[in-house]
């Protein structure tokens, strides 16, 4: 290889690896001063320059100059006396450095050869700093791949320049993924380990729905209306709490969409699992009322705001609508409040010696 097609190469792999070109430069200039010492026994220092714009290669001795050297130094060879060096530098000064060239004239062959693998490994340790940068703001986001493979408990899915890991267990309960498909995951984690991003993924997460109403409701992006909070049964109901600071703006209307579209764009998407959208109050009381839809009428009682316990009162069928099928209504609106929600009827509340008036 030439000097020409050495740029030209570094060039290339800059490009298709999306490597800096000086990271590249760097590793080379790195490996060649390995070679050079393996090569020509070298105990001094060198420092090898190539040039970035010839691809000229040249090694330089580099002495520092020192008062004095002890015979248990261990880079002695790498020093030299200030007496010495004013012989060949008048007027150095001790902390200087003298640096003579020594390209030995079969030094581009034998660096090539030896430094091949040293390269190599460098521009991979780039490369995988490089997919690293790509990645690391990318936890708790929305991303797009392909499902590449899978095992005996995960998928893999291909993200660009990157694979992440979907168990199986972070599947929606109840949906197929097919091999070579597009899919839309959330990554919970993302970590280097040294050998690449570890790239966590999930369909089951709570931020999961979070990602897709912020995907399908461009108010939630610009901020026109916010999400408090979400809690979530994978697979079966999502409760999402939306409020916005303007009251002219209906927060759960644009979570919806017109003639339900987005709001069924996001349930197909989880698989025909239900979600609920609910509003969002400042009042803990207001707002758990809403929590506990579908129940409508519903008394609350904030019973110690200080542990965030209350209390619901349901008669009839709203009863069950407050606490749902196996306590799920309840126990979602509790995960979305924050608050413990203990659900009683009338009767209960008065056979426990418990008299509260509800307007």
């Amino acid at each position: 290889m030439n000097k020409e097609e050495f740029i030209k190469a570094v060039d290339i792999v800059a490009k298709e690896k999306g490597i800096e070109k000086d990271l590249i430069f760097d590793a080379m200039e790195l490996a060649l001063t390995s070679a050079y010492k393996k090569n020509f026994d070298s105990k001094t220092n060198v420092r090898v320059d190539i040039n970035k714009d010839t691809g000229e290669i040249k090694v330089f001795s580099v002495l520092h100059v020192v008062d004095e050297i002890s015979e248990e130094d261990e880079e002695a060879d790498s020093k030299i006396l200030l007496p010495d060096a004013e012989k060949m530098v008048p007027g150095i000064k001790v902390g200087e450095t003298i640096e003579t060239e020594v390209t030995p004239k079969d030094f581009g062959r034998v660096a090539t050869s030896t430094a091949k693998q040293v390269v190599t490994q460098k521009i991979r340790e780039a490369e995988r700093n490089s997919i690293m940068s790509e990645f690391e703001g990318k936890q708790d986001e929305l991303l797009v791949g392909q499902v590449s493979r899978e095992d005996a408990s995960n998928y893999y899915i291909d993200l660009g320049r990157a694979h992440g890991i979907l168990s199986k267990k972070e599947l929606i309960p109840g949906e197929k993924i097919e091999m070579g498909s597009s899919i839309k995951v959330y990554a919970t984690k993302i970590e280097d380990t040294g050998k690449g991003p570890l790239i966590l993924l999930s369909r089951a997460h709570y931020g999961f729905v979070k990602r897709l109403l912020e995907l399908e409701v461009p108010e939630l992006a610009e901020g026109i209306v916010k999400l408090y909070s979400v809690a979530r049964d994978p697979g079966s109901r999502s409760k999402v709490a939306v409020y916005s600071d303007n009251p002219k703006v209906d927060a759960i209307g644009a979570c919806i969409g017109e003639k339900s579209s987005r709001i069924s764009r996001i349930m197909k998407e989880l698989n025909g699992e239900k979600l609920d959208i609910v509003l969002y109050d400042k009042d803990p009381v207001t707002f758990i009322k809403n929590a506990l839809s579908p129940a409508k009428e519903v008394n609350v009682i904030i019973m110690d705001p200080k542990e965030n316990v209350a209390l619901a009162v349901a008669d009839g069928d709203q009863l069950s609508l407050a606490i749902g099928k196996k306590g799920q209504n309840v126990r979602l609106a509790a995960r979305l409040t924050k608050y413990r929600i203990d659900v009683k009827t009338s009767a209960e509340l008065r056979e426990s010696g418990i008299n509260i008036g509800f307007e």
